[in-house]
């Protein structure tokens, strides 16, 4: 049994290797099916896992309650041009004292200003924050120290990387002043480097840390108050709002949900309008698991029709095969082959097609990794600006089951395709087919 299968094996191959062009092209189409399973499941799995990472990062156990700006007629009166929204600091207070299984709480407020030293001038997001947020963002300090109780109503600042490079390229700037508006703040620490957060779905957009100044809350609401306005195309137009965003953290993840219905709940008795928005990152993390899943199904149903294009092709070779060798077909059966040697040679050749390009498309899949990073590196040395962020910090990752799909798909396939032309050779006449020119 062993020495026919061997034999039939090495009848197979040399059949092939008269047809080397033929035989390639067929093995190509499942190659690139197969190594499109892995590759496009990779991609995916790296911008899914992406996503969670920064998901997770939210916090599981935290609840993050945001200021929405609602419609303009909701919002702004015609003859003020002020558009009042968003949080109160009187919903910060009744959200902690009343909502006993909250562990921490806090506050942050956020306005876009223009800092300035001498001529230099670096655009960034100013936030009033207490000495909590550098926790809670998982920032670290390189320079100096960051905010404490002791710096409530100071003028100090902390900068982020990027807005310290800008400011102060040459120097250290600890003990250094910089002007914000009409008020200077002098610094006292520096931030390292932080990978920027992508938007995640509709609720919650990108957040780039390396651009930020931190001050303490109490001295941006005394130096610059909820009132701000700016001249927009030649109009004075302004934004009353005390609180961009609180975050909640609670101390059991299964008291969450709870947390944040109850939060809802406090909000809608003292807002009139749809100008607060609360999200919990937990159930982000599960509708980012759902997403994935459904994700992955779609790219596979793609590749799928990659390697059934694949067989098609396998099928059509393999017919022209079986027209070509009609008078070996003929010879074999006159020297005493059944119908079944003559499906098992035939098949034995379309397998041993669909097994090679199969794996060599999971020997390119598994390059995945290293192929992409060299490409994404000739791509920004070529064009920095045109690489999206996200492409950036995405790598790919190979997932074990795409690589036994991959090879289980490419070996059915050449199953399917080639029972019809085996079947189609067994069942010629042997004596027209050795008949045939």
């Amino acid at each position: 049994m062993t020495n026919s299968l061997l034999r039939t094996v090495e009848l197979g191959l040399k059949s092939l290797l008269l047809q080397k062009m033929r035989a390639g092209l067929a093995a190509l189409g499942i190659f690139i099916g197969t190594a499109t399973v892995i590759w496009l499941v990779a991609m995916g799995e790296g911008v899914s896992y992406q996503a969670q990472q920064q998901i997770k990062e939210l916090g599981a156990t935290n609840i993050i309650v945001r200021s929405v700006m609602p419609t303009q007629e909701e919002t702004q009166s015609v003859r003020s041009r002020v558009s009042t929204y968003g949080l109160l600091r009187d919903d910060y207070k009744r959200i902690v004292s009343n909502i006993t299984s909250i562990l921490r709480a806090v506050p942050i407020r956020e306005l876009q200003f223009d800092l300035r030293v001498e001529d230099r001038t670096a655009e960034s997001k100013l936030v009033g924050c207490t000495e909590e947020y550098l926790q809670l963002n998982r920032l670290e300090i390189a320079r100096g120290r960051w905010l404490n109780e002791r710096d409530k109503g100071e003028n100090v600042v902390v900068l982020a990387h990027e807005t310290a490079q800008r400011l102060f390229p040459y120097e250290n700037p600890i003990g250094k002043a910089i002007w914000c508006g009409s008020d200077f703040y002098v610094v006292i620490g520096q931030t390292r480097p932080r990978t920027a957060s992508a938007a995640i779905g509709g609720s919650l957009e990108s957040r780039e840390y390396n651009t930020d100044a931190y001050v303490p809350l109490e001295t941006l609401h005394r130096r610059m108050g909820d009132l701000i306005m700016r001249r927009v195309n030649g109009n004075l137009t302004g934004e009353l709002v005390e609180l961009s965003q609180i975050t909640v953290t609670v101390g059991d993840i299964d008291t969450v949900d709870q947390t944040a219905r109850v939060i809802e709940m406090l909000l809608r008795k003292y807002h009139g309008k749809a100008d607060y928005a609360v999200v919990v990152p937990k159930e982000l993390l599960r509708q980012a698991e759902r997403t994935r899943a459904t994700f992955n199904f779609l790219l596979v149903v793609i590749a799928g029709i990659s390697l059934l294009v694949g067989g098609i092709g396998i099928m059509n070779i393999m017919l022209a095969t079986v027209t070509e060798r009609t008078r070996e077909i003929g010879v074999r059966r006159a020297l005493g082959a059944k119908r079944q040697h003559i499906v098992e040679q035939f098949l034995t050749e379309t397998i041993l097609l669909t097994g090679a390009g199969g794996l060599l498309g999971v020997l390119f899949g598994l390059l995945c990794g290293p192929l992409f990073r060299a490409l994404r590196s000739l791509l920004t040395m070529a064009r920095p600006d045109a690489i999206p962020e996200v492409v950036h910090s995405l790598e790919p990752r190979i997932a074990p089951w795409s690589v036994v799909l991959s090879v289980v798909i490419s070996l059915g396939v050449g199953i399917l395709f080639g029972v019809y032309p085996a079947r189609k050779a067994a069942h010629l006449d042997p004596i027209e087919a050795l008949r045939h020119e």
